[in-house]
Formats: C-alpha cells, structure tokens, sequence
C-alpha cells in the first residue's frame, strides 16, 4: 500500500468514530509520545473527548507535530465544541499533507449537522465555515438552509443570501425558500430583487401564505414609489403606488400611497383625477382627524376652488 494511501485510511477510519487503541510504532512516534496517544485514543474510545484532547495536546507539547496526531487533535476540539482551534490544526495537518482537506471537512461538517439537529445555530455555522475554510467549494446537502434561517434569524441578512441560493434545488418546498430570500432582499432594502421573487412564487404558495406575500409585494412597492418620486420618475410611482393600492397591502399606508399618487397627478396637471385620489384618502383614513386627512382636505379645497378644477393643480 502507497504511504499516503494507508495515512488516508488511518485516518479516515479514525474520523469515523473507530477506535484505534494499541497502535503499531510505524502509526506513532516513539517515547513518551506514543503513551500519549495511546492514552488519548482510549479516553476517545470511552467518549471521554475532554481527557483524549488533553493527551493529544501533551503529545503535540512533547514534539510530535505529525499529521496523524493534528488530526486526532483537531478531531477532538471538535467534538468539544473549540472549532477555531479545531480548524487550525486542520489547517496545519493540510500544509503537511493536503490530502487530508476532504477529512477534515467531513468532520467540520458532521459536527454541524449535529448542531442542526439540536438546533444549535450558532455552532453550525462555525463548524461550517470553518470547513469551508479549509475546503473551498466542499458540498453543504443538508446544511444550506438551516445555516440560511440561523442567519437571517439573527438579522444578518447578507450572509443568509448566499446559503438560500445553495439551498435551492435540495428542499422539497423550492417556492419557501425563494420566499425567504425575498424576505431577505427586502430586509435589506433591495426591494427590487425582493419583488422579483415575491412574482416568482405567489401563485405556487399557499392561500395562506399568498396575503402574506401580499403584504410584502405592497410594501416594496411603496418603498420603490417612494423612491421613484424623490427622483423625479413619477410615472414609475405611479405605477408602484397603484400595485400597492390595488393589492390593498399594507392597510396602513394606503391612504398615504392615494396622498402622493394625487399629488403627483396635482404636479401633471390631472385635477379631477387628482381630487379623486385625495377623497380616496378620506375614506382610507377611517379614524378620522389626522394630519393626512386635514392635508387632502386642503389639497382638494385648493384644486376645487382655488383652481376651479382646471389646469394646473
């Protein structure tokens, strides 16, 4: 068997939970360090991982750096949770042999799928990332989407994205995830992406789920009226300001979507049009007696007996 080969398969074997107690002098260095090891193999064999890297470490100490005791070392820290002591000396075992990346990402990567299954986001998304680390490009079936929602759960929105796209494809429910990358998009003010998957899945999700899209379809399209008039692009709001009207979405800014869609065609000199969005305004405001109410009154006062309805407005 080719050296490297038998290394590969030592430790192979070792990171996938068998124990290796007893081993041969050609597997360990010689002296104090091979009791070392051997200690720390059968403390890891009785789940004793506290006591293994203990003895790990102390063979490191004694100058065995070799990449079978790194491994055993790194494996270790895993299992106790260190995870950035974990990487490095993965890392250091990969600049002695770099063969041992593909094992040393598998690791990283059980333990996060343990940590998912206990819902542990924030060690998940350590291990993950120190897997990839150390491997670029190594395959996350299973993780994408749990790492996406620990991420955007804890509002870091930008770092949830990448995983959502890695998602795609492997979840059942594709329409779901692409709904949360849009929640995402729009949480981060990207609301013309977010409205991009907002029409890719409203008619494949629930009916329950579609006023929710809904909801947000409407909202977007405010903010991007919104941001359409202050730049002076006032038929792109008006577009914009009729998607959120005729959705009816979000309840609480309609009356200030028929406000500006009547001022900006007040601007275009569409009077009667103009006063019938400010009279929309009134009905909106359904309480009563607040500052836009008092503001589209005026504004049709004005229209109507200022300007006689005609002309500019």
């Amino acid at each position: 068997m080719h050296p490297t080969t038998g290394r590969l398969l030592f430790l192979a074997l070792f990171l996938s939970g068998i124990a290796l107690v007893g081993i041969s002098a050609g597997c360990t260095a010689a002296g104090n360090e091979e009791g070392a090891l051997q200690r720390g193999d059968e403390a890891f064999a009785r789940g004793d991982f506290p006591e293994a890297l203990a003895e790990y470490r102390l063979a490191l100490r004694q100058g065995n750096r070799e990449v079978h005791t790194l491994v055993r070392t790194a494996h270790a820290y895993a299992r106790v949770g260190r995870i950035d002591e974990a990487r490095d000396h993965y890392r250091e075992a990969i600049e002695q042999d770099p063969d041992v990346a593909d094992l040393a990402a598998s690791d990283l990567l059980r333990v996060a799928r343990r940590a998912v299954e206990r819902r542990d986001g924030i060690a998940a998304a350590a291990s993950m990332e120190a897997a990839l680390a150390l491997q670029p490009g190594v395959s996350l079936t299973g993780l994408a989407l749990p790492l996406a929602r620990h991420f955007a759960g804890n509002g870091q929105y930008g770092e949830a994205l990448p995983f959502f796209q890695k998602a795609l494809g492997e979840d059942g429910d594709e329409a779901e995830v692409i709904f949360e990358m849009a929640l995402a998009h729009e949480e981060l003010g990207d609301c013309e992406r977010a409205l991009a998957f907002f029409d890719q899945v409203r008619d494949e999700v629930s009916p329950s789920r579609r006023s929710e899209v809904d909801w947000h379809v409407g909202n977007c399209s405010f903010e991007m009226a919104r941001e359409a008039q202050e730049r002076g692009f006032n038929d792109d709001a008006l577009r914009l300001y009729r998607a959120t009207i005729d959705l009816g979405e979000p309840r609480n800014r309609l009356a200030q979507a028929w406000f500006d869609t009547a001022e900006i065609l007040a601007g275009q000199g569409q009077c009667i049009p103009a006063v019938q969005a400010f009279e929309q305004v009134l009905r909106e405001e359904l309480a009563g007696g607040g500052l836009l109410i008092q503001r589209a009154r005026e504004r049709i006062d004005e229209i109507r007996f200022r300007r006689g309805g005609e002309g500019p407005c």
